[in-house]
């Protein structure tokens, strides 16, 4: 019905690859408040340029790819300026684009979204690196709320966030072995990896009423 030749799974399941995705760098004028935004930026980061790898203008979001050793200035400038002054960090994420990691091999994004509660505005912070080398600055020094963010990141996909005050698992048991929300993490057939752990008998079970 479809024209789909072969096994007829579109699913992926039988080999069904996909191109992978590439965001464009968005073009002037960005529309919005997002040309006024990197134009403050830039103003209060004169090594805006140089620390940026690209811009994107995607589902009316805006995203400013930044090389990792301008992270913190870039962040230090969106907190504290008063042309810019987001002052919540809502969320630090990370990305595995997989398909990626022949071209420049870094895969592994980490993701920082703030607000700007003054001006009601957001704007997203991204970070690429490799496998080989996943360290990223903490942002724990200016944002609070990244500590428990920057752990479950590196819990689940390994990317390690140098000054973190205790970079240590939250999600997973502190020995296991690898991070789940990788590609290349087996889907299925994972032994069970909690180390002496047991299942007591149903008549045993902690019962919560």
């Amino acid at each position: 019905m479809f024209g789909v030749t072969g096994s007829g799974d579109t699913s992926g399941f039988s080999g069904l690859q996909r191109q992978p995705w590439v965001e464009l760098p968005a073009q002037r004028p960005y529309g919005s408040y997002f040309d006024e935004l990197v134009d403050n930026l830039a103003a209060a980061y004169p090594a805006l340029g140089e620390a940026t790898e690209k811009v994107v203008v995607d589902r009316g979001e805006l995203t400013l790819h930044i090389k990792r050793e301008h992270l913190i200035g870039v962040l230090t400038e969106l907190r504290n300026n008063p042309a810019l002054r987001f002052e919540l960090l809502s969320a630090v994420s990370g990305v595995d684009y997989l398909a990626r990691e022949g071209a420049d091999g870094a895969r592994l994004h980490s993701v920082y979204h703030l607000t700007s509660m003054t001006y009601r505005r957001r704007v997203r912070v991204e970070v690429a690196v490799t496998v080989a080398d996943p360290h990223v600055p903490s942002a724990t020094g200016l944002y609070p709320t990244a500590d428990w963010q920057e752990r479950e990141t590196w819990d689940m996909f390994g990317i390690i966030y140098d000054g973190h005050p205790a970079l240590t698992r939250i999600l997973m048991p502190d020995d296991w072995d690898g991070h789940p929300q990788r590609k290349d993490y087996a889907l299925g057939g994972v032994e069970v990896e909690y180390k002496g752990a047991s299942i007591p008998p149903p008549d045993e079970r902690r019962v919560y009423r």
